[in-house]
């Protein structure tokens, strides 16, 4: 982990949608860097553009300008084919819904990751696919079907679906607006922690309790970064000084 290192660069990058015969442009040259090590957080308003950025970074969109850069390889003008692997291998993703495939366990929903990407032997899958649901306090939940668990529950297996691969990243779309307070404080819990172990996020949210554990804070308005601070890494017995810092600053930015 190091982080000034630059895992992901955006150069130039715009994304527009065709409306009523024009352009809308969500999107709007927007150059960013993603450093080794962040806890990274993207607030702005509604209709800002923030999920819009958090597809086309994570190449589940494709931008209609510019370039995305993961590492030493231009992802954007990869092909589907090309740009599969990184989805299963390199990208881990949490959406503010689980997701999970409604007929398999939480073990298999977590394992069936592993078996994609076909780097491990069945057995290793098995065994990490168990030793991340502990990690994430669901193991007793493995063998229950998504339906038969709480959206916490179904929540934790997600991120440890999303950390199956040991990906370099891992993308999360507001991972807690479908959450009551306290499974909200064990998912941010698990994504700060697994932060602290190194793990680089890029987290989408409109929650300023959510957005206190980032080391760094983006803005985006009108399709463009306006604004950012960055954070220490997070501590508990500092909950209150952050939010008050995040509130001062998202007042500045008008939010």
């Amino acid at each position: 982990m190091n982080r000034n290192k630059v895992i992901m660069k955006a150069t130039g990058l715009c994304k527009s949608f065709a409306n009523n015969g024009g352009q809308n442009h969500v999107l709007n040259m927007i150059d960013l860097e993603i450093y080794d090590g962040d806890f990274t957080v993207i607030m702005g308003s509604s209709g800002a553009g923030k999920s819009t950025l958090l597809y086309a970074l994570s190449g589940m969109d494709k931008p209609t300008g510019g370039e995305v850069r993961y590492k030493d390889a231009v992802i954007s003008s990869l092909k589907e084919k090309k740009m599969a692997p990184y989805r299963i291998r390199e990208f881990g993703f949490v959406f503010q819904q689980a997701h999970l495939v409604s007929n398999l366990t939480l073990f298999e929903n977590v394992a069936v990751t592993g078996y994609l990407d076909r780097q491990m032997r069945e057995k290793e899958v098995r065994e990490r696919a168990k030793m991340l649901l502990e990690s994430m306090n669901v193991e007793d939940a493995a063998d229950r079907l998504p339906s038969q668990v709480s959206g916490g529950e179904a929540q934790r297996a997600a991120i440890a679906r999303a950390m199956m691969n040991t990906p370099g990243m891992i993308f999360a779309d507001e991972p807690t607006g479908a959450l009551n307070k306290k499974n909200t404080q064990e998912v941010l819990d698990i994504l700060t922690r697994i932060n602290e172990n190194g793990q680089n996020i890029l987290m989408v949210t409109h929650d300023i309790k959510a957005a206190i554990r980032a080391t760094r804070l983006l803005y985006l308005e009108d399709g463009r970064v306006t604004g950012e601070m960055p954070m220490a890494p997070y501590r508990s017995e500092d909950a209150k000084s952050r939010e008050k810092q995040v509130n001062a600053w998202l007042s500045s930015m008008e939010w």
